[in-house]
């Protein structure tokens, strides 16, 4: 169907340069252009796409973007959002502009990506939001503003664990932040990220209907415009190519020691593409995995160590080991989880693996160090319970191997894979009905006269 697309039928995509943005919004894309959307993907240079990953007919427009070295460097997200805002919003407008007449039906761009509606709204163009995080992360972007103002944030040792009653089931340290931000800043992009979703065509957002149906109720209430929930992305639309930022690719390997083992008996462990840990967490990681007598995969990418390059198992933990484990420097993570030898996924919660783990059933443990990754936690082991929290912040030996016991030897982990499967089963009835939302909103597409 995707040979059909044509003009007429033109979106244009816009996706935020980071991995756990751009990765949804590009399957998006690959979703609508299955069905029958003729796709315009806007880039930056920090992440530009491969032309040998996407279909022949995508259309790759790069926009500069230029933020200093130093800012960068700084891990200021709030800084660097901004930046990037300010610095593309000129030449989005003249890239923009040149389309026009060409059959472009809207723009669909990351909620991070605010000056490109403010943009699109001044030449005419519809524009929708994507959020690549949870419907619950974007109802606390929508109370920010109230939750400063109420002394839930910033997060203090006294108010850690206080109720957040405008929001459960969140606790003040499960509110989304981001310590290298000041927070009025952090609050301001959260201000405008809201404010320009607020006057967009829609809101489409990476979750499952069922899932989050009382956030996705309350965001339709609060905003009066059209939400769309179109996961899961990775069932319904094509694989992406299995790399870390183009450096690292994905160690198949590890697939064929997974055929090796029994069902259900190896712990996946990866947290993420961005997330470090000093020596001493990796040293009692090692251990506690050791501990844990359970087959493991380990995904150890370059720079997870902070201050090593190497991922080689500390001395005393290779010997304790032996070929029960595999460490692989980046992982095919859909095939792996879709694996029916992996029984349990360690994770650090973000939103992407938690929506690939959700639709193969597979428990999680998880660890959450920054972000939306602790209301994510959140849910999915108090609302959901479909998987364990490690206890305390920090990672201990002991207190993994006691995770890993509970999610896959208990009685307890027996019924959060009874709640898993049912999730899964949820997730079968999405991609059988072809994501019901994501037909919604190519008819919505449909609706929209051509530019």
């Amino acid at each position: 169907m995707a040979a059909m697309a044509g003009a007429g039928r033109r979106v244009v995509f816009f996706p935020f340069p980071f991995q756990g943005h751009f990765n949804p919004v590009m399957r998006l894309a690959g979703a609508l252009h299955a069905r029958g959307l003729a796709i315009t993907v806007f880039h930056t240079e920090i992440r530009a796409p491969d032309p040998a990953d996407y279909p022949a007919d995508y259309h790759l427009v790069s926009v500069p973007v230029e933020v200093s070295p130093e800012l960068m460097a700084s891990e200021d997200v709030a800084g660097i959002v901004m930046a990037m805002n300010a610095s593309s919003e000129a030449a989005f407008r003249d890239r923009l502009a040149a389309l026009l007449g060409g059959g472009v039906r809207c723009l669909i761009t990351d909620t991070a990506w605010y000056s490109a509606k403010a943009v699109a709204r001044d030449l005419g163009v519809p524009a929708l939001s994507v959020m690549t995080a949870s419907a619950a992360s974007f109802r606390v972007y929508m109370a920010y503003p109230t939750l400063v103002d109420k002394g839930y944030l910033p997060v203090t040792e006294e108010n850690k664990d206080d109720p957040v009653e405008e929001l459960p089931p969140y606790l003040a340290r499960d509110l989304i932040r981001h310590d290298t931000s000041r927070l009025e800043h952090f609050a301001e992009l959260l201000r405008l990220m809201v404010a320009e979703a607020r006057q967009s065509s829609g809101l489409i957002v990476h979750t499952l209907a069922d899932m989050e149906a009382p956030n996705l109720d309350q965001i339709r209430e609060d905003m009066s415009i059209p939400v769309f929930a179109v996961a899961p992305l990775n069932k319904l639309a094509p694989p992406a190519k299995a790399s870390l930022y183009g450096e690292v690719q994905a160690d198949r390997q590890c697939l064929v020691w997974l055929d090796k083992r029994e069902p259900g008996s190896v712990l996946y462990v990866s947290f993420g593409s961005l997330a470090g840990m000093d020596p001493r967490e990796f040293l009692e990681l090692a251990w506690g995995l050791a501990l844990s007598k359970r087959p493991f995969l380990w995904v150890v990418r370059p720079k997870l160590i902070r201050g090593f390059e190497s991922g080689e198992l500390p001395d005393g933990v290779q010997e304790a080991v032996g070929d029960r484990g595999m460490i692989v420097s980046w992982a095919p993570q859909e095939e792996v989880l879709a694996h029916p030898a992996v029984g349990a996924f360690f994770t650090h919660s973000g939103w992407n693996s938690t929506m690939e783990a959700i639709p193969e059933g597979v428990p999680m443990i998880c660890h959450p160090l920054h972000g939306d990754q602790f209301g994510n936690a959140r849910y999915v082991c108090n609302v959901w319970k479909v998987g364990v929290e490690l206890e305390g912040n920090q990672l201990e030996r002991g207190k993994i191997k006691a995770a890993v016991e509970k999610i896959m030897d208990s009685e307890e982990g027996q019924q959060i894979r009874e709640r898993m499967n049912g999730f899964k089963i949820g997730a079968e009835k999405a991609i059988k009905e072809g994501g019901s939302s994501l037909m919604e909103l190519i008819k919505l597409v449909d609706l929209i006269k051509s530019f």
